[in-house]
């Protein structure tokens, strides 16, 4: 007997519930079968559910809304997201703009301020925490702020990509980054979350955490972003997908954990904030040209 399986995942169809179910209603069924004939009906179930246990969330956009800037040049997009499995949660927070307005601006926080004073100061209209720093608080990896280049390019494994703000906006890998092209502002960091609009594979799929992230989409669009408790593989699944009408082409990890921050300045003097749990060497600010 040649059994044929389609292609399709089994949580996208069914889900491990529906294996399980299957189990069930095998055994209830066992007086209507010969030994053999159940044994194979079992066998069939165990694999349904082995498939399904290991088949990759289906995350599912169940709200969002959006907010001006006092501006109107940054969106704020707040959207919940439930995992079609376990009903997990998780909440995506992005600062949406155009290139075409705004530009990025590396901030150094050598005297550990509070993000929310630095981003006033600077003028900024969003902001997000930036890239690692050693135990003397020392940044590591590659920055350029104001055009100068303040810390040298590293090669690591989580030293992945470059975050480059000149004219337009970049996420470039390590090997396709060259000051040649005169950034105004650049920050290092990784690992790459998704490249050609697609989750990357291989990312840690075990602990969560706080994240946050530097997205370019089609065109002139790209934004700064925030995650609640996710593991880097389930953060990259959800960037590979629909956020509303912005759909990302790359993305890269930035300081996640207790560093993770985002400012958003609403109308008035107002700000949406998510403040960091420990002090951070830098951030990355959006501003108008």
């Amino acid at each position: 007997m040649v059994v044929r399986l389609t292609t399709t995942p089994i949580s996208a169809r069914y889900g491990k519930g529906w294996a399980t179910q299957l189990l069930q209603e095998v055994a209830a069924l066992r007086v209507h079968f010969s030994p053999g004939r159940r044994k194979m009906q079992v066998s069939a179930a165990f694999l349904f559910l082995r498939l399904a246990t290991f088949a990759p969330a289906q995350w599912i956009e169940k709200n969002s809304h959006d907010e001006n800037s006092f501006d109107g040049h940054v969106v704020h997009r707040h959207i919940d997201f439930a995992e079609s499995q376990t009903n997990n949660s998780v909440i995506i927070d992005l600062a949406l703009f155009s290139t075409k307005s705004c530009k990025l601006r590396v901030i150094d926080n050598a005297d550990g301020a509070p993000m929310s004073d630095e981003m006033r100061r600077t003028n900024c209209i969003a902001g997000i925490n930036g890239g690692y720093f050693d135990p003397n608080f020392a940044p590591l990896g590659l920055r350029i702020i104001d055009g100068k280049v303040t810390s040298r390019l590293t090669r690591g494994r989580l030293m992945s990509g470059v975050l480059a703000s000149n004219n337009a906006i970049h996420v470039f890998r390590v090997a396709e980054f060259s000051v040649r092209r005169k950034p105004t502002a650049a920050i290092e960091c990784g690992p790459f979350l998704v490249d050609l609009a697609k989750p990357v594979r291989g990312l840690e799929a075990m602990r969560a955490g706080r994240r946050t992230f530097a997205a370019t989409g089609s065109g002139d669009r790209a934004a700064l972003g925030f995650c609640s408790d996710t593991t880097l593989a389930d953060l990259a699944r959800i960037l590979a997908g629909p956020l509303g009408d912005f759909k990302i082409q790359r993305a890269l990890n930035l300081d996640g954990g207790s560093s993770s921050a985002f400012w958003f300045r609403r109308n008035g003097e107002n700000a949406f904030a998510i403040p960091e749990e420990k002090t951070v060497r830098d951030f990355v600010g959006v501003i108008a040209k």
